[in-house]
Order: structure tokens, then C-alpha cells, then sequence
């Protein structure tokens, strides 16, 4: 057996991800989650995302994930940079990947600095979560000048949280480790790394998915498909975005 052999799933994807990407550029936390699962078929999605969708059994998805972003700092060092909430809506490509139709967050330097550093559509608004499921409940509202977004959520307070089964939809949702952007006609990719997510089913309730249906036309032709919670990570490595000169795929 091989050293790499004896490596535990993490570690062997921290391995990976230096060998890619020689240095992370950021490490944080994300914190408490709440994911929400659409179904589209793939012609309707495929105008909005510049690069090739990944499908599962021949569906696309597109999910509105929740969480706190904490103490955003540099890789080799030095006092956080940011915490704060975020909203992002994604759909899934190939190459592992990832692709934001869009994403929310209330500091506003950070709104200037993410299309310019990453290619990320930034957009201010206001985030409220109240995530708390060692007391069962769930909720959150975010409000931007494109709609609203607000959900609740109960949540057993004893409620195992487990990671995703091989090749089920559940995998294919979240063990997701690259995102590709494209800002104008640049086109840039950049790596993460965490631990394999440990997530639990959620059964919401929407009082509100405008937010959601100003990222595009996908959403009139989207069925709900599901939701999770995760507790999160306390360590989250994000690389550097590298300029895609060539398709990967």
C-alpha cells in the first residue's frame, strides 16, 4: 500500500488541492447552512450559464445556499478580513464545478472587490439568518433591491447529520471543489477544499422566493427538489482564480 493510500479522504483532497494550486489564497469558516434544491430541465438553464452543465440523470439543478461566512483572512496570515452573511445561487458543471447566477452579501467592500479579484456577481443586500438547530429551528431572510428571499425551517434538535452517499444526488449537490466565472469575456476558475459535507434533510417553508427568481428565466420552468442543513466547516481553503485560456472539458 502506498503512503497516499493511508490517507484519510480530507487529507488526500488537501493534497490535491496544493498540488493544483500550489497555495491557497484565503482560509475561513462556513458556518450553519441552509441549502434549497431546484429541478430544471437543462434547456432552460443552459442560456445562463456560460459553461457546460453537469446533469444528473439527465436534470440539472440549481441551489440557493445560506450561510456565514467567518473571519476571512489570508492564507499565510494575519487578522480576519470579513464575517458576514451570503446568499449564493448556483448551478452545477462539469469539471466538479460550480457556477454563481448570482450572490448576495452585506459588506460592501466586498461587493467591489469580488467581480475584480474572482469574477464573482456580487450584489448588496440585507442578510438575516437565525440558524440554530440545537434549539430546532430554522430561518432566514434576505432582502436586496432584486426581491426577497425568506424561509423557516424546523429542525430536530437530535438530527444526525451525515455525509453524502456515492453517486447519489446528494454527492452530486454538494461535493462540489472548483467554481468557474466569467466576468465580460474573462473566464476564470478557482479551487476549495474542505472536509466531505455532513448534512441533514429539511423540510422548509418559502414565504418568499422573489430573490430567486430575479437570477433568471430558469426559475418559471423549476420544480423544488429538496433542502439540507449543515452545520458547516471551521476551515475552508479558496485558491487562487486562474485565467482559463482553453476549455478544460
Amino acid at each position: 500500500m502506498s503512503p497516499a493510500q493511508t490517507l484519510d479522504a480530507p487529507t488526500l483532497r488537501a493534497r490535491r488541492f496544493f498540488e493544483d494550486v500550489e497555495r491557497p489564497l484565503f482560509r475561513c469558516a462556513w458556518e450553519r447552512a441552509v441549502f434549497l434544491h431546484y429541478a430544471v430541465e437543462p434547456e432552460a438553464l443552459r442560456p445562463q450559464v456560460p459553461f457546460p452543465l453537469d446533469l444528473h440523470e439527465g436534470r440539472a439543478y440549481v441551489s440557493l445556499v445560506a450561510f456565514t461566512l467567518r473571519g476571512l483572512r489570508l492564507f499565510r496570515g494575519g487578522p480576519p478580513l470579513s464575517t458576514h452573511e451570503f446568499l449564493n445561487v448556483r448551478a452545477y458543471t462539469r469539471g466538479n464545478g460550480i457556477y454563481f447566477l448570482a450572490e448576495w452579501l452585506p459588506n460592501p467592500l466586498c461587493v467591489v472587490l469580488g467581480p475584480r479579484l474572482y469574477g464573482l456577481p456580487y450584489r448588496r443586500g440585507r442578510l438575516r439568518y437565525d440558524h440554530r438547530h440545537e434549539q430546532g429551528l430554522l430561518c432566514g431572510r434576505v432582502e436586496a433591491r432584486d426581491g426577497l428571499l425568506e424561509y423557516e425551517a424546523p429542525i430536530d434538535p437530535e438530527t444526525p447529520f451525515q455525509p453524502c452517499p456515492p453517486g447519489s444526488l446528494d454527492e452530486f449537490l454538494f461535493e462540489r471543489y472548483a467554481a468557474y466565472t466569467r466576468c465580460g469575456t474573462r473566464e476564470r476558475v478557482f479551487r476549495v477544499w474542505h472536509p466531505p459535507w455532513r448534512i441533514a434533510p429539511i423540510h422548509p417553508t418559502l414565504r418568499s422566493a422573489s430573490l430567486a427568481a430575479s437570477t433568471g428565466p430558469w426559475f418559471a420552468r423549476a420544480r423544488f427538489a429538496g433542502a439540507h442543513y449543515a452545520p458547516g466547516f471551521a476551515e475552508v481553503w479558496m485558491g487562487r482564480p486562474e485565467v482559463l485560456e482553453k476549455s478544460p472539458w
